[in-house]
């Protein structure tokens, strides 16, 4: 964990829809460090690989299974059993009101035949990869929103650490890092169910920068939003924050997400991005819908 971690955020996803098998595949080919899985149990708890709770911003839910909304209009995937989930096409990030794709200049929406996947899928995919290739490219998992799935009798945590154990990640050697937003949960990851994995807390407001303390106690690492490093700009040239070296006092490693070449509201060039966070702030690695621009980037420099 020493060198400059790239991460496949939802794997190649500036060019596939993201958390498909394809854009799995089309990340590990970039050779990143680490590809990540975004993780929500079916109805009979499956880890599935997607980003939300919900459905219909990813997949034809909406048409295919009309009448299973909830009372909010929202499809949850909980409320489907895996086979369910199997019925249904998987598409570029949309808005379920107005239809309108999310990144307008990425893959076409509704394009090709693209699927939902389980967690064990994508692990033997990227296992399968690493013994064809011999390369050895990680799996960075994020257990998403624990307290709903408590709301609805599911373990969570419980299930992906055991599966993660199945396949033979274990300990801080092993290619695997973990990651959740839910302080307690990770907390209760290392301590209640006895994990050695290494672990990030992943952080979305100031209030949390300011429990680097406690997150220690536990958590090998954070995973801000890029622009908690960024702090203002005078002349030209940008100040940071001190969250990073706060984070390496600390001895936490610093994986802020996520860097994205088609939106770069402070930057000129997504080089300049990388440049000044990698370089600059001393990030320790990122995530980035570009893994190959991010790789390319990191061997030149």
């Amino acid at each position: 964990m020493n060198s400059k971690l790239v991460i496949a955020h939802r794997g190649a996803s500036g060019y596939l829809p993201e958390h498909t098998m394809e854009a799995k595949a089309m990340a590990y080919a970039m050779k990143p460090d680490f590809i990540e899985q975004d993780l929500v149990l079916s109805k009979d708890d499956v880890p599935i690989v997607i980003h939300d709770i919900y459905l219909d911003d990813v997949t034809n839910v909406a048409s295919v299974y009309s009448n299973r909304k909830r009372k909010d209009g929202r499809y949850y995937v909980v409320d489907f059993t895996f086979d369910e989930l199997q019925c249904l096409k998987v598409t570029e990030r949309f808005n379920p009101k107005s239809g309108k794709q999310f990144y307008p200049k990425r893959f076409p929406k509704g394009k090709s035949n693209f699927k939902l996947h389980s967690f064990q899928q994508e692990i033997e995919l990227i296992q399968g990869l690493n013994y064809s290739t011999g390369n050895s490219i990680g799996i960075y998992p994020e257990i998403k929103n624990p307290e709903f799935h408590y709301e609805n009798q599911k373990d969570i945590a419980r299930i992906v650490v055991d599966i993660l154990f199945e396949y033979g990640y274990k300990t801080k050697e092993d290619k695997c890092i973990l990651q959740c937003f839910d302080a307690r949960e990770l907390e209760r990851i290392r301590i209640d169910l006895q994990s050695n994995l290494f672990l990030v807390q992943l952080i979305e407001n100031d209030e949390e920068v300011e429990k680097l303390y406690s997150y220690a106690k536990y958590a090998d690492g954070i995973g801000p939003w890029y622009k908690q490093i960024l702090d203002v700009k005078e002349n030209e040239k940008w100040k940071f924050t001190s969250l990073v070296n706060d984070a390496h006092e600390f001895g936490l490693k610093v994986h802020p997400y996520t860097f994205r070449a088609d939106q770069l509201s402070e930057f000129s060039s997504f080089e300049e991005m990388m440049q000044l966070l990698f370089y600059e702030a001393n990030i320790d690695g990122a995530f980035t819908d570009f893994p190959d621009k991010m790789v390319a980037f990191l061997k030149m420099s």
